[in-house]
């Protein structure tokens, strides 16, 4: 399912290795197995992301 955020820009709701549940925007790059590649919207420095520690995901809404 997460396929079709693909080049989309989304808000993620994510749990880190450490426990601490974060919320970004990012932009999808691309999903190989379980890991998500992405650029930080806030930031701009790619970022990879576990699919198992993405708790949600819903399109952003950027201003």
């Amino acid at each position: 399912m997460p396929e079709k955020y693909i080049g989309q820009r989304v808000e993620i709701v994510y749990l880190d290795r450490t426990g601490k549940i974060t919320q970004r925007k990012i932009e999808v790059k691309g999903i190989r197995g379980q890991i998500v590649r992405a650029t930080c919207l806030q930031t701009g420095a790619p970022r990879t992301f576990r699919l198992d520690r993405i708790l949600a995901w819903q399109p952003a809404k950027i201003a």
